[in-house]
């Protein structure tokens, strides 16, 4: 049996429950969500707005899967959660469009939640698998 590997990545936000970044096993990377929390100053304000809220955690992933020498190309399956999923739906949408190629979007899910971590309107987790 494979042995889970916990990565905390050096310049990904600061964690704001007790978890890891990433677990890596078999070749399967599993991304803690991320919110939109600026990963130099865990203490500025979150960005305003759910455009760029998006653009902030996927910028997030980005640095987690950086850290692992992975990209968004390797990502596989995605989870969104919004706290105005019907307000929300579409701007975030068109944001996270922007990140995936029409060719090489991950399966995904998207959930609307009451609440949030520290108020923010969104937040992503996702399964990479290493080539």
């Amino acid at each position: 049996m494979p042995v889970a590997v916990f990565h905390m990545i050096a310049g990904a936000p600061q964690p704001v429950a007790p978890y890891s970044h990433a677990v890596e096993s078999d070749g399967w990377v599993f991304l803690t969500g991320q919110i939109p929390n600026n990963p130099e100053d865990d203490l500025m304000p979150l960005p305003e707005g759910i455009e760029a809220q998006t653009r902030r955690v996927l910028d997030n992933l980005t640095l987690v899967l950086g850290g692992l020498g992975l990209g968004l190309d390797v990502v596989v399956s995605v989870r969104v959660f919004l706290t105005h999923f019907g307000q929300d739906y579409a701007a975030m949408n068109a944001v996270y469009a922007s990140y995936f190629p029409p060719d090489r979007r991950p399966a995904r899910t998207c959930i609307g939640v009451t609440d949030l971590a520290r108020g923010a309107r969104i937040e992503i987790d996702c399964i990479a698998r290493r080539p």
